[in-house]
């Protein structure tokens, strides 16, 4: 677990030294996240998020708002009431608090996001999208 250091830090996606744990267990099999910065249980954590290719992210929410970039592979995002969005690598997203949203790892490489998270972590399922 990562506890903000007195130094900057750095971290490569691809670092041998990332402790990569699971998932919550309703997204998808190989689905890790590594902590960057921050416990996970308090106020303003950061993590590196892991899909493998050609997974579903089921419809969920978070008590926080996310401030999320896409560092690799091609997402597909929906949030509740909103269009599909087409999302590349060095892309921004911002996900409000307990805004449900559904998602898609297109074939090709892991999609991995940063994410900073205001609040504690958490992911909560919700059967299907609000459409409006």
């Amino acid at each position: 677990m990562a506890v903000a250091p007195d130094n900057a830090i750095l971290w490569p996606v691809d670092d041998p030294q990332l402790e990569w744990g699971a998932c919550p267990d309703f997204f998808p099999e190989g689905c890790e996240l590594a902590v960057l910065q921050g416990d996970p249980e308090e106020n303003n954590s950061d993590i590196f998020f892991k899909v493998p290719p050609n997974s579903e992210l089921p419809p969920h929410y978070h008590t926080s708002a996310e401030r999320m970039a896409l560092v690799s592979g091609n997402l597909q995002l929906t949030f509740a009431g909103q269009d599909l969005m087409e999302i590349e690598p060095g892309n921004y997203i911002y996900g409000p608090a307990e805004l449900a949203h559904e998602g898609f790892c297109a074939p090709g490489d892991p999609c991995v996001l940063f994410i900073a998270f205001e609040l504690p972590i958490d992911a909560i399922p919700v059967e299907q999208l609000e459409q409006t």
